[in-house]
């Protein structure tokens, strides 16, 4: 709804049509980390605490095994079925805008929800509506 220049952009460099070589894939590990830092580095800093009060070293394993399962698992199968996917991939260019403007109302319905504490009443609600969800952390 709302572009901000600032937050709009986005910087690329072309390869041309050489293949990949180990340094590029480098590269190409350290941006995704560098991006990708705030959003995950929380996470992983409570994950990480969690492990480390944990009352043996395998529970802890088990933590930081799931976390990044959960984090490579998606890259991998995507990979994997690289081929499969282009349907998909073709729908989301198409309604690209339709999605962008979705997840952007989401977003500002979260905040709003934060802001006045709705969050926290809807947490609780699906705790008492859903009590097995306690059991999942």
């Amino acid at each position: 709804i709302f572009r901000i220049p600032l937050l709009d952009r986005e910087a690329r460099l072309e390869a041309g049509d050489h293949g990949g070589s180990a340094v590029g894939a480098y590269l190409l590990g350290l941006a995704f980390a560098f991006g990708w830092t705030p959003c995950i580095g929380p996470q992983l800093g409570a994950i990480l605490s969690l492990a480390a009060q944990e009352g043996s070293v395998g529970r802890g394993m088990v933590l930081l095994a799931v976390y990044a399962a959960g984090l490579g698992l998606p890259f991998l199968l995507v990979a994997a079925f690289f081929a499969r996917l282009s349907p998909l991939v073709n729908f989301l260019k198409r309604h690209a805008q339709r999605i962008e403007r979705i997840m952007g109302l989401l977003l500002w319905t979260i905040w709003l929800l934060m802001l006045t504490g709705g969050f926290s009443a809807f947490s609780f609600w699906l705790l008492d509506t859903f009590p097995a969800l306690a059991e999942l952390g």
